[in-house]
């Protein structure tokens, strides 16, 4: 397993729409593994393939709590099969966008279908944080940030602040 760098605000290679994987093989668990490492060193709790530069539809998640054992998933190929028409509030952060945090409004659960680290095909529902983090990472694998979900004001200043922290 690797560290691999993780792309910020504004690297165009994040704006890109993410390709579908042929299947789940060798090489493939060793990108999510290499993901998972980079993702824990972070520290963050979903990171999409595109983020480390490879436009890939391809996101690594863990939501254990502090304190609890590692709980990995991995998803390949996801698609939104359903979304509540009821939507909830959550303060986000990203990895491609360090120390910027805002409030987007997202359907409060979404079921989908995805291949898994073994490369069976898995379909499940997602509420609370886990459906907020698969919708943000989905996100990501249509070249969207979370900031793209705020005014252009608020995305134009976390955009300055991410650049003059780089500098």
């Amino acid at each position: 397993m690797a560290l691999r760098e993780i792309l910020t605000v504004p690297h165009p290679v994040l704006k890109q729409v993410s390709t579908p994987v042929e299947g789940v093989d060798d090489d493939l668990r060793a990108l999510m593994d290499d993901m998972l490492e980079t993702m824990y060193a972070a520290p963050g709790i979903g990171l999409a393939a595109v983020q480390v530069g490879v436009p890939k539809r391809v996101i690594v998640m863990d939501l254990a709590r502090e304190g609890e054992d590692p709980q990995p998933r991995h998803y390949v190929n996801p698609e939104i099969l359903w979304r509540s028409e009821e939507t909830a509030p959550y303060e986000e952060g990203c990895l491609s966008v360090p120390e910027i945090y805002d409030e987007v409004e997202r359907p409060a659960r979404v079921s989908l279908r995805y291949l898994n680290y073994q490369g069976e095909l898995v379909e499940e529902e997602a509420d609370g944080l886990f459906a907020v983090c698969i919708q943000h990472e989905m996100d990501h694998l249509e070249g969207v940030l979370f900031i793209d979900h705020l005014s252009r004001l608020k995305r134009e200043q976390a955009i300055k602040k991410v650049r003059k922290r780089a500098a």
